[in-house]
């Protein structure tokens, strides 16, 4: 099979050939640092892992009066370009003085100004201060928010680009500046993930209301990937994991917007990998009812989580395809090459039976040993099926 075969029938419930091995996002940290700032296709052609492109190409609904900022540049890692009308615009600067790179971002409306601040390391960023800090600012995203779109041309490029090398993945648009797929995630991202579960408890209608103004905001982007050629789009994130959240929240504020997301984007044609990097196990059966094509990154508990990969496999795997479960930051940097090996095996062992399981690390990494991840991928394409 060809990589972009692998791939597709492992997604689609099948058994490929041998075991189909690639990784999540690749930081530009450790492009930079190990492997002298080559690019994502290089990256997977020096491993020989199959390869995924992630784009998310951005346009405006210039029928609404949107245009892209521009302003803007080339969007960083995880970012997507900015849409602004007259009604929405971003305004930002540097903040000198406090040890990180630090920049307050202002978004100005006609009804009032938005703004958090946004900080990083180099390694990767987090949010300083949080956008929504009164519960009436949701009003100003209803009302003045602007709504991308997918650029469906440049994605069918990129399908065209990977060819038989690999497969097109993407990710619903987060919230501007600084966000994540998922509607609880994103809501997490903008009002401070501890304030919205208190708001949970305080004010349970206005975080239903609250994620309601960033589902409405999503849902134009799913629905224009029809057409796109996406292989597999992401949903989801970290913050709805019950290292984070009990399953009673998850339930009542995760799922039920998450997959309305889901259902739409499986009526115009897209897959669905649902990420979750943390805990599962007490979720799985939940997160499978929302019916995704895959669910990830399935993060063993030596690295924080609670993962035990042959019992989700067990309960779960004849519903969707499992990616993940690979330990990067204890297989992948001071260990052995003997160690790496067998812990492929592992994951083959408990997760592999019957196809419907990619193996990847559980989410990115920022360090590893060059040597090994060779190691990774060289014992995962020996883990055959035919």
């Amino acid at each position: 099979m060809t990589s972009r075969e692998r791939l597709l029938t492992t997604l689609d419930g099948g058994q490929a050939d041998r075991l189909p091995v690639t990784t999540h996002h690749i930081m530009p940290y450790f492009l930079d640092k190990y492997m002298n700032g080559i690019n994502n296709e290089e990256f997977f052609d020096f491993f020989s892992m199959d390869a995924i492109d992630w784009v998310v190409p951005i346009k405006a609904d210039t029928d609404r009066g949107e245009y892209l900022d521009p302003s803007q540049g080339e969007p960083g890692f995880l970012q997507v370009s900015r849409v602004f009308s007259d009604n929405w615009r971003i305004e930002s600067e540097n903040v000198p003085g406090t040890g990180y790179d630090t920049t307050r971002h202002t978004i100005v409306t006609p009804g009032g100004e938005l703004s958090c601040v946004i900080q990083g390391n180099g390694y990767t960023e987090w949010v300083g201060e949080p956008l929504i800090k009164e519960k009436s600012d949701i009003n100003l995203i209803a009302k003045y928010g602007t709504r991308p779109l997918c650029d469906t041309e440049k994605v069918r490029q990129s399908v065209l680009n990977i060819g038989e090398r690999g497969i097109v993945r993407g990710f619903i648009i987060p919230f501007d500046i600084y966000g994540q797929p998922g509607c609880w995630q994103d809501g997490c991202c903008i009002r401070g993930t501890e304030n919205l579960i208190m708001d949970t408890f305080d004010d349970p209608v206005w975080v239903h209301e609250f994620l309601q103004v960033l589902l409405e905001r999503k849902k134009p982007y799913v629905k224009s990937l029809e057409g796109s050629g996406y292989d597999v789009t992401e949903l989801g994130g970290g913050d709805a994991s019950t290292t984070v959240i009990s399953p009673d929240i998850f339930n009542e504020f995760v799922a039920p917007y998450d997959k309305q997301l889901i259902d739409e984007a499986q009526e115009v044609g897209i897959r669905i990998a649902y990420h979750t990097c943390g805990g599962m196990m007490p979720i799985l059966e939940d997160l499978a009812s929302m019916g995704p094509d895959a669910l990830e990154t399935f993060t063993p508990p030596e690295m924080g989580a609670d993962v035990n990969l042959a019992e989700a496999k067990r309960r779960i795997g004849d519903k969707v395809c499992m990616i993940g479960g690979f330990n990067q930051v204890h297989y992948l940097l001071g260990c052995t090459e003997k160690a790496t090996r067998d812990y492929v095996r592992k994951c083959f062992d408990e997760a592999g039976g019957g196809g419907s399981y990619i193996l990847a690390p559980s989410d990115h990494f920022f360090d590893a040993d060059v040597n090994l991840l060779k190691v990774f991928a060289d014992e995962a394409r020996k883990c055959l099926y035919c």
